[in-house]
């Protein structure tokens, strides 16, 4: 169903975002979490806001690019010695970010006296169906 003025209902935005591979579902999250610490930065306390800054970083595109070719070149048999390692790099330092961000997202919790379940949900955090 889509709402007035041809915007996109939560479900259609939900529904598109669930097509989404696992790299471009966190440029979106990242991007969402932004705007919404835009939205709440006056409702935030100072330490709420920097925990939500860095639960948006993530990989930086040039990276994220990078890292897709590198896995496409992998997944083809065609990747090279060198661009295995620099792969293998990649995969840890996203993987670093993400537990950054995970971090980030467990203080948060505890600032807010919330549980981590709790929070996620009102963030609107969901893992993706292959995580659980």
């Amino acid at each position: 169903m889509e709402s007035p003025a041809g915007q996109l209902s939560t479900d259609e935005i939900i529904s598109a975002m669930a097509r989404l591979s696992l790299p471009e579902l966190e440029q979106v999250f990242g991007q969402v979490l932004a705007l919404q610490a835009e939205r709440r930065a006056a409702h935030l306390s100072a330490d709420e806001s920097t925990l939500l800054i860095r639960l948006s970083q993530g990989l930086p595109e040039e990276l994220r690019e990078r890292l897709l070719a590198l896995r496409a070149k992998r997944e083809e048999g065609t990747i090279t010695d060198a661009e295995y390692e620099e792969l293998t790099q990649l995969i840890d330092r996203a993987e670093e970010l993400h537990a950054e961000r995970m971090a980030a997202l467990v203080e948060l919790a505890k600032l807010r006296g919330v549980s981590l379940p709790v929070l996620m949900d009102q963030l609107g955090i969901r893992f993706p169906e292959n995580v659980r």
